[in-house]
């Protein structure tokens, strides 16, 4: 429920702009990772010549527009995942406030949602899900029914069941074809997603995953350098993609299945 002393419009708002300017951060922590620098310093430049940007040249999305999605200094230009990550970062913190209002449990997913951004757009550019926010996650998830109101079965089972279906699979692909199709970072991860969308969840989370991962992946194969079948395509995002969607709007789904 709302607090009525904070009026829901304002507060949507609030963790729309929140969201956007966490989304700045994750962009570092994202670049950082991919290239092997720290998060903490230096402080915010141009990563082809180094210009130490200003305060204007930091507003999310909005410097993107301004500077024509080029650098001030360099003219470079500045990657599409910028702005992508400062938006998908606005919006789902809107999402999660309209649908959770100013709780505990909106501060909570929101530590989540910061996770997997950082993650799905790291595992886009490396194939890698790094175990520094994998493992975190998971701890994390698991220790939600001490301050959430989630059942312990629902959160134990769904972490143990994800991450063991993913596990199987792997070992099935191996075996059958001889192929890693699933790395052990999407096991990981599993432990963390599974255990917020819980046991009951489950299924309809794996399925939004596996139907969005189609769709690109018919995209990825139209590629010039595509290669068929064998053409990698990074899971990880759209298993995050999934437990967004079922966090959001998975009882309302899950009711109109039963419906039909």
């Amino acid at each position: 429920m709302f607090d009525p002393l904070l009026p829901p419009a304002f507060f949507s708002f609030a963790a729309l702009v929140l969201g956007l300017c966490l989304g700045s951060f994750y962009n570092v922590c994202v670049h950082r990772y991919l290239v092997g620098q720290s998060v903490v310093s230096p402080g915010s430049h141009c990563p082809a010549c180094g210009h130490v940007l200003s305060w204007w040249e930091n507003i999310p999305v909005l410097s993107y527009i301004l500077l024509g999605a080029k650098c001030r200094s360099c003219k470079g230009r500045i990657h599409w995942r910028y702005p992508a990550v400062e938006l998908l970062s606005g919006i789902l913190a809107l999402l999660f406030a309209i649908k959770f209002g100013p709780t505990l449990q909106w501060a909570v997913y929101m530590a989540f949602l910061g996770i997997f951004l950082v993650a799905s757009f790291i595992d886009l550019d490396s194939f890698i899900l790094p175990d520094v926010l994998t493992w975190p996650a998971a701890a994390l998830a698991l220790s939600t029914p001490l301050y959430l109101p989630v059942d312990w079965a629902e959160t134990l089972l769904g972490s143990l069941c994800g991450a063991g279906i993913f596990l199987l699979l792997q070992q099935a692909y191996l075996r059958l074809r001889g192929l890693d199709a699933l790395g052990t970072g999407d096991i990981k991860l599993m432990l963390s997603l599974g255990a917020l969308v819980g046991l009951t969840r489950l299924p309809l989370m794996i399925l939004l995953a596996a139907l969005s991962a189609l769709v690109v992946a018919v995209a990825y194969m139209r590629r010039p350098d595509a290669q068929g079948m064998r053409t990698a395509v990074p899971f990880g995002p759209f298993l995050c993609l999934g437990a967004v969607l079922t966090l959001l709007w998975g009882d309302e789904l899950l009711n109109r299945i039963i419906g039909f």
